[in-house]
C-alpha cells in the first residue's frame, strides 16, 4: 500500500515516513501543496496524508476543491487545530479522518492502514490467473490448491500482476507498487524478486518478461 504524506515541518515528515515504512507501507512525501499535487497526477496513492497549514494554502481548501472533481482517495488531516468546529470542517469538507497533533505514532499507523484498506476495497476479494489465486485479504497465494509462503515484497508485486492478468506492467509501475519513490526502477531488486516468485509457483511458469518494459501474468 503506498501513502503520500504532506507535511512542512521536516522533522515531523521524516518520523512519519520511517514510522510509516517501518509499517510496511510504501511512502512518498512533500513538503507543500504544489509538490503535492504533482505527486498526486503522476502516482496512485492508497491514502494522503495532510497536514492542514501548508506552504502554498490551507490543505483542506485542496482537498474540498479535489473533491468536488470527483477525486475519492482517503485523506487524513493532521492538525494542531483541535476545536470541535475545526474537526467537523475537516471531517465536512473532505476528510476521511482528522489527527490532532501531539499524537501517538502507532495511532496514526493504524488509521492510515484503515484508510488504505477502504481505498482498496473496491478490488475482487481474490484474484485469479489460471490456477493461481490470490486472496488479498487473507494474504494467502495458492496454485492449483497448494498455499504458497510469500514475502511481502514478492505478494506486493503478485498482486499488481494479477491486477490485470494478460496485461503489461511497466517496471516502474511495480516498484512503486511495491516500494516507494526512492526504489530505482533500474536497479536489479525488482529482477529478484521476480526470480524468487517464479520459484516460488514452480512451473510452467506464468510471469512473463516484457522486454524493454516490465512483466505480464498470464497462464
Amino acid at each position: 500500500m503506498r501513502v503520500l504524506i504532506t507535511e512542512d515541518d521536516g522533522n515531523l515528515r521524516l518520523a512519519l515516513e520511517v514510522a510509516l515504512r517501518g509499517a510496511g507501507f510504501a511512502v512518498d512525501s512533500a513538503a507543500d501543496l504544489p509538490a503535492a499535487d504533482e505527486a498526486l497526477f503522476v502516482n496512485t496513492y492508497d491514502c494522503a496524508v495532510f497536514d492542514r497549514m501548508l506552504p502554498g494554502g490551507d490543505a483542506l481548501t485542496y482537498v474540498h476543491r479535489r473533491r468536488g472533481e470527483g477525486w475519492q482517495l482517503p485523506v487524513l488531516f493532521l492538525t494542531a487545530r483541535d476545536s470541535e468546529a475545526d474537526r467537523i470542517d475537516g471531517l465536512r469538507l473532505g476528510g476521511d479522518d482528522y489527527l490532532v497533533k501531539p499524537f501517538a505514532m502507532a495511532e496514526l499507523v493504524a488509521r492510515v492502514r484503515s484508510l488504505c484498506r477502504r481505498s482498496t476495497s473496491g478490488r475482487p476479494a481474490v484474484l485469479r490467473c489460471g490456477d493461481v489465486e490470490l486472496d488479498g485479504s487473507r494474504h494467502r497465494v495458492t496454485r492449483d490448491g497448494v498455499l504458497l509462503t510469500l514475502a511481502r515484497k514478492e505478494f506486493l508485486i503478485l498482486e499488481r500482476l494479477m491486477a490485470g492478468p494478460g496485461q503489461p506492467v511497466s517496471r516502474q509501475e511495480l516498484v512503486a507498487y511495491a516500494w516507494d519513490e526512492m526504489a530505482d526502477p533500474a536497479s536489479n531488486v525488482l529482477d529478484v524478486v521476480i526470480g524468487q516468485l517464479r520459484h516460488k509457483l514452480r512451473e510452467p511458469t506464468v510471469i512473463h518478461t516484457v522486454r524493454g518494459f516490465g512483466y505480464l501474468i498470464a497462464p
